[in-house]
């Protein structure tokens, strides 16, 4: 089996998201940047993950960028994953090593349905304004992340030019206080879906809180979210337009659950597939 996992806000946690103390008992640090801890995942998580059943490969799937994904020290010195997806699906790596056949065959569906990065952006030209946008980064030339001060964002405008970007082949998703325009034929589901077909075809079991998790939920055999974050408010807002599971507990203990719950749907299987 495959565990398919987001990372932020699903299994680490920065001081904004992780909904308490950072010196709370059980809370370890998960990432370092410029000397200092910057994320956070609970100890009982790490420990869940580290003894995950010999059967089950983790894989993180994020739409961090390389280079930021190995800043979490945890995934280079306490769990190294074989596989890693980067870039919210642009980028796979395997033992440390970039995929250069997979990053090929994103650059093909690239220029096969979705607009230039250039012409993505210039849609949202008059919206996003200078006084409520912080940062401004183009990812490994495949998306944009944009930093905003979220209280003075203009949602309405955003979300108009969003909806209109589509028509690109773009997509928006906004996740706290940041802002991913991403082309719609780079996405989660299929980097794992490709991992999937190099191990095996195994089962997939997969966990994330956003939008752009949406895809690698959807398409999961057996999925998860946390209580807080895009999905659970769009449940909130339309229980019926999202089928996922989700956790008790909202913050940085909801990875408890969602480890555990890992753990679990394998012990099942495991019974189903070896009955007494």
């Amino acid at each position: 089996m495959i565990y398919a996992s987001d990372l932020d806000q699903t299994l680490i946690y920065s001081a904004r998201s992780i909904g308490v103390p950072t010196d709370s008992y059980g809370i370890v640090p998960a990432e370092r940047h410029q000397e200092k801890t910057i994320a956070h995942i609970s100890q009982e998580a790490l420990r869940l993950l580290a003894y995950l059943p010999s059967d089950v490969q983790f894989v993180p799937v994020t739409t961090r960028t390389e280079s930021q994904y190995r800043r979490i020290h945890i995934f280079q010195e306490v769990i190294v994953p074989q596989f890693a997806v980067t870039s919210n699906g642009g980028n796979i790596m395997k033992n440390g090593v970039p995929d250069r056949e997979w990053r090929v065959n994103i650059e093909r569906r690239l220029a096969a349905g979705a607009a230039s990065a250039a012409e993505a952006r210039t849609h949202f030209a008059g919206v996003l304004a200078s006084d409520w946008v912080l940062r401004e980064d183009l990812c490994d030339e495949l998306f944009y992340s944009i930093l905003i001060d979220r209280e003075r964002m203009e949602l309405e405008a955003v979300m108009e030019k969003a909806e209109a970007v589509k028509s690109l082949g773009w997509e928006v998703s906004i996740q706290g206080r940041k802002i991913y325009i991403v082309p719609s034929v780079i996405n989660k589901w299929d980097a794992i879906a490709h991992i999937k077909s190099r191990l095996g075809g195994l089962e997939v079991i997969a966990s994330g809180d956003s939008l752009l998790d949406r895809c690698l939920l959807d398409q999961a055999d057996y999925a998860i979210a946390p209580a807080h974050g895009e999905l659970f408010r769009e449940k909130q807002r339309d229980p019926a337009s999202v089928r996922t599971r989700f956790t008790e507990r909202s913050g940085i203990f909801a990875a408890d659950e969602i480890v555990s719950y890992v753990h679990h749907i394998s012990q099942q299987l495991k019974a189903v597939n070896n009955p007494a």
